[in-house]
Formats: C-alpha cells, sequence, structure tokens
C-alpha cells in the first residue's frame, strides 16, 4: 500500500512534538489533535479534531504508552476513548504507538487494520531505557540532599531498565546492588561486577540502602518491605503504573517515594523523537513497498 505525505499525531509529549517537527521538515504534512501546547517552528502542524484527522491521514502516531486508562489518550483529559479511535479506523489505516492494548490490538485485526507497537521494537526499548535510566538519576540526585558517590544503591529488576541504570550507577562510583528473581539474571548481574542479592531476601538487606531504584511492574516493596527501609531512604520507582510500591503507605510514614513515568519525554525528547522517526520512516517505506 502506497500511504500518502499526510501524517497524523494524536496525544503524546515532547518526544511527539519533536516528532511533528522531524515530518515537517522532511515535507510531510502533518496533522496534529491534542498535541503538547503550540509547536515552536516557522511551520506548524494544522491542528484538526480526531476525527478530521482520520480522515485525512492514513499513517496515524500515537503517544506512548497509546492509553493509560483504556478511557483517555495519554495525556488528553477529555473524553474521547479507545473505542471511538477504533471505530473509526478502516484498513487503510496504519496505526503507530507504544504500549498498545490487547483491546485495541484485537480490534484492529478484526478490521485488518495494521498496527505496530513501538515498545516492542527490541532497538527502541533498548535505546529508550538510555533516557530512562539517566532521567532515573536525574530524579535521584534533584529529590535528595546525598551524594550518589560512594551510596549504597539497590536496583530491583535486572531488565532492559535495571541493566543500563546499574551500569550508569557503577559509573558514578555507587556501591550497586542487583536484586532480582531470575538466576539468570542474577548471574549476569555478577558477570557484570554487581552485588546480587534474591529478591524474596531483601528484606535483610533493606535498612542499608539509601537509595532504592525499582524497575519490576508489580507489588515488590510492600508495608512489610517499606517498614525495614533506611529512615531517609529515597525510593524511585519507574516501573509501568501504578508501580511496585505501597504508595499509600509510603506517604503516611514519611517515606520518600516517588513514581517517574514517561522519563525518556521528559529529559531526552529530542533524542528519543529521532530514534522513534528512524523506526517509523522505515515502517513506513517497508509497508509502501
Amino acid at each position: 500500500m502506497s500511504y500518502n505525505k499526510k501524517i497524523g499525531i494524536f496525544g503524546g509529549d515532547k518526544r511527539q512534538v519533536y516528532m511533528a517537527l522531524s515530518l515537517l521538515n522532511k515535507g510531510y504534512s502533518v496533522y496534529s489533535y491534542k498535541l503538547l501546547s503550540q509547536i515552536e517552528h516557522k511551520n506548524h502542524t494544522e491542528t484538526c479534531g480526531l476525527g478530521e484527522l482520520m480522515k485525512m491521514c492514513s499513517v496515524l502516531i500515537g503517544p506512548i504508552p497509546l492509553t493509560k486508562d483504556l478511557v483517555s489518550v495519554s495525556e488528553d483529559k477529555v473524553s474521547n476513548n479507545e473505542k471511538t479511535i477504533v471505530q473509526m479506523l478502516n484498513k487503510d489505516h496504519l496505526l503507530i504507538g507504544g504500549m498498545i492494548p490487547l483491546d485495541i490490538v484485537n480490534a484492529c485485526k478484526k478490521k485488518g487494520v495494521f498496527c505496530y507497537d513501538l515498545m516492542k521494537n527490541e532497538k527502541i526499548t533498548v535505546m529508550n531505557a538510555v533516557a530512562t535510566a539517566e532521567g532515573t538519576i536525574m530524579e535521584a540526585i534533584k529529590n535528595s540532599d546525598r551524594n550518589l558517590h560512594q551510596s549504597n544503591c539497590l536496583v530491583l529488576g535486572y531488565g532492559r531498565c535495571g541493566k543500563v541504570l546499574a551500569t550508569k550507577l557503577k559509573g558514578l562510583d555507587a556501591n550497586t546492588t542487583v536484586a532480582a528473581r531470575s538466576d539468570d539474571a542474577l548471574a549476569y548481574a555478577h558477570a557484570a561486577g554487581f552485588s546480587t542479592i534474591k529478591l524474596c531476601n531483601i528484606k535483610e538487606l533493606l535498612p542499608t540502602y539509601q537509595y532504592i531504584f525499582n524497575t519490576i511492574p508489580s507489588p515488590v516493596l510492600d508495608q512489610e518491605c517499606l517498614k525495614l527501609v533506611f529512615p531517609d531512604v529515597l525510593i524511585i520507582d519507574i516501573a509501568s503504573a501504578p508501580g511496585g510500591v505501597d504508595y499509600e503507605y509510603a506517604l503516611n510514614h514519611g517515606i520518600n517515594a516517588k513514581l517517574c513515568l514517561g522519563l525518556p519525554g521528559k529529559v531526552a525528547p529530542r533524542a528519543s523523537a529521532d530514534i522513534l522517526m528512524t523506526e517509523i520512516e522505515a515502517l513506513i517505506k517497508e509497508r509502501s513497498e
């Protein structure tokens, strides 16, 4: 299928803004719905309603995540839900977004719509982990009165984000321990020079860490764990919402715990947009052949 030069972008953060600018510079006509504020550029996108955007544009680029609650488009506080988007899709559309819910994926299959989840692209997720790790460290520095240097840091999880984060903390001379469920993950962490501990055994060491970084999208720091943490601990949680911390308990007991989501779009939107655009352009070209 040959797609026209009209690209529709709906919702999103500054990554989508920089993607729009990149597309404009490459000669595309860009139409936007609920894109963050005004774009500082001599060639502005044309703003329009969601229905109009979907009628004019065959390539549709949504936010990451595409929706946070299956009710609203991410960063969109008005009442346009995923059913409305799906109902307006047709087989001529190419839907691109991140963390696309299974309900939408299945609906696209039924309608013959090709949808592409950016966060299932290994290159994007690895590069995304770099921006996430840098943003995590920024949040740690901003929200603490301690140096990371020679501090005791615990990283929960050793997936893509955990690996990059632990490496960058080690580069800052932090004493970094990795906790994970998988023996394989712990073996890789040990081979990379980190102290390691099984996730089920962290309670015995929790009082010794000034910083705890969670990357695991499931409840790991419950009340029993939080009762044991260092009094002035800083917990930075970068796992998908709702995170892995009992925030109600933390708040009620004066524990400094922060859920930090969407860091790439906040700390490195231009670099993140460049990575996304490379893959999106390749996808459009591939689907057009």
